[in-house]
């Protein structure tokens, strides 16, 4: 008796594992009533049937881990990238000036606010907290007020107890860590954080640190001939937080923790305010930009040499959302051995005379270019695009509502970098990451690979039409206009497209406010 010929082998899925089951079977017992209900043979088939979709399930997702091309955690992202020295980033903490004020004092009281003070934003829930970074002396006769440094961030102190083993690790309960926060001591001193221990002496307190996917930290000693090993008890100190969520506007840290009191007993209130925002919070590093950085790190070592890595060396310094590098060989506007360097900044607008400065000096200095060839960095040209709106409301909402859910929902399509995790038409977009809807016009391509820069109208009114809003939008074309047209814009190389105008009409055509 022969064996029945196979559907598809390469096919694992339940419903295929089963027909070849099915198939089998019948080859051996062509009588056997396979698909009754209840058929012991049937629920069998069925099981091993479940059993191979899920096994190969998993075989197929560690494959797919196992490639820097195809891996989606940050696990493996973290573990492949470690295969030629190349670490995801960890988030950054926010920073700014926060003013302390005290009420009245005893004369001759002191009083002594210490570092590590916890100020915080109003918000009940999950308000943004940070700890001052120094002591602030508000004693009497000094100064009722104050300035002194806040990080959002929060201190950890743990004690480890070492075990006498070879590369003993410890693992630290708070996260998310802060890179490069951690201090180590122990009773022969304080130790140093080092990438690797292949240059380490048998008594140089080093260590190492890894940080997993849940942004956990592990400190590791050495083995005794590459480092030290831990003895004693060990102190650890390190730091929690950062994120772009410590960005906060001025005047938002108001709240301090904790009571105060003078050295004379008096009761002392205390008041918190910002006079200006904090900046320089951003996310931890994630997949998506860790394959397009790992790519530029391996690609462009220590010189600036190709379009891609003046681009490339932009995007690393801070504050830069977008970039674009154009030559002669990409417009006949640009002379030979010149190139123009476009920036958006993280938050789009227009991008300062320090920023470019800086994208320069970071060419320049860093990783200098050849010198035949000159470049200029500029900021980025915008194309403005006026959109119009013509619908009706759906029950339960008014115009004026609508226009604060059009106005956020376009204003999130159109920044740069996106700054809140979101689902748009079923893509997730990641904090932090390149917004895919809106690019420079050269990086728009048709089918043959050439620049076709334009903005999709059907990308906007697809974002509009969702919004629980609208009962309906007008028919046709007319329920949006991009620039009064029903049409895509079009963008030139150099350009990059910015929400100009929302306009809200109802059915009529009439503008509503």
């Amino acid at each position: 008796m022969s064996l029945p010929q196979p559907n598809d082998y390469t096919a694992r899925d339940y419903d295929t594992l089963k027909a070849r089951l099915r198939s089998l079977w019948l080859s051996v017992f062509p009588t056997y009533p396979v698909d009754a209900n209840g058929n012991p043979g049937n629920i069998l088939r069925e099981l091993f049937a479940h059993v191979g979709d899920t096994f190969h399930y998993y075989l197929d997702a560690m494959a797919r881990e196992t490639r820097w091309g195809s891996a989606r955690t940050r696990k493996a992202m973290i573990s492949l990238g470690k295969v030629y020295g190349f670490e995801l980033q960890g988030a950054s903490a926010a920073t700014c000036d926060v003013t302390l004020s005290r009420s009245a004092l005893a004369p001759g009281e002191t009083l002594s606010i210490a570092a590590g003070t916890v100020v915080k934003t109003s918000a009940v829930n999950s308000p943004v907290r940070g700890e001052t970074q120094a002591a602030l002396d508000l004693s009497d006769g000094v100064a009722s007020s104050g300035d002194v440094a806040w990080e959002h961030s929060e201190t950890r102190s743990e004690t480890f107890a070492a075990n006498g083993q070879p590369n003993q690790e410890l693992y630290l309960g708070y996260a998310p860590y802060l890179d490069g926060s951690i201090g180590i001591t122990t009773a022969a001193g304080t130790w140093s954080e080092v990438d690797n221990h292949l240059s380490s002496d048998p008594t140089d307190l080093h260590f190492t640190i890894r940080v997993d996917q849940n942004d956990h930290a592990w400190a590791r000693c050495g083995d005794g001939s590459l480092g030290a090993l831990w003895d004693g008890s060990i102190a650890v100190a390190y730091k929690t937080g950062g994120g772009v969520s410590g960005n906060v506007d001025a005047g938002a840290l108001v709240e301090i923790e904790g009571t105060f009191v003078g050295s004379l007993g008096t009761a002392v209130t205390l008041t918190a305010t910002n006079a200006s925002g904090a900046s320089g919070g951003e996310a931890r590093e994630t997949v998506n930009a860790a394959r397009d950085r790992a790519r530029s790190y391996i690609t462009a070592l220590s010189r600036t040499v190709s379009r891609s890595d003046y681009e490339t060396r932009a995007l690393q310094v801070s504050g830069v959302g977008r970039a674009l590098m154009l030559t002669s060989d990409d417009t006949t506007d640009i002379d030979e051995n010149r190139g123009r360097l476009y920036i958006v900044p993280t938050n789009g607008g227009t991008a300062s005379s320090a920023l470019l400065a800086a994208v320069m000096n970071e060419i320049d200095v860093n990783y200098p270019p050849t010198i035949t060839f000159q470049y200029d960095v500029l900021t980025a040209v915008y194309q403005t695009v006026d959109v119009e709106v013509r619908g009706a409301l759906a029950q339960g909402y008014t115009w004026a509502t609508a226009q604060t859910l059009v106005d956020q929902a376009l204003s999130e399509l159109f920044e740069p970098i996106v700054s809140r995790t979101r689902t748009v038409e079923g893509v997730q977009l990641t904090l932090g990451e390149a917004n895919p809807y809106v690019d420079f016009g050269y990086n728009y391509k048709d089918e043959d690979g050439d620049p076709a820069g334009e903005l999709a109208w059907s990308d906007v009114y697809n974002i509009v039409r969702d919004l629980a809003c609208f009962r309906k939008l007008a028919p046709g074309d007319d329920g949006l206009k991009l620039n009064s047209q029903s049409d895509d814009v079009l963008l030139s190389l150099h350009r990059f497209p910015a929400l100009g105008s929302v306009t809200l009409r109802d059915e009529t055509g009439a503008a509503v406010s």
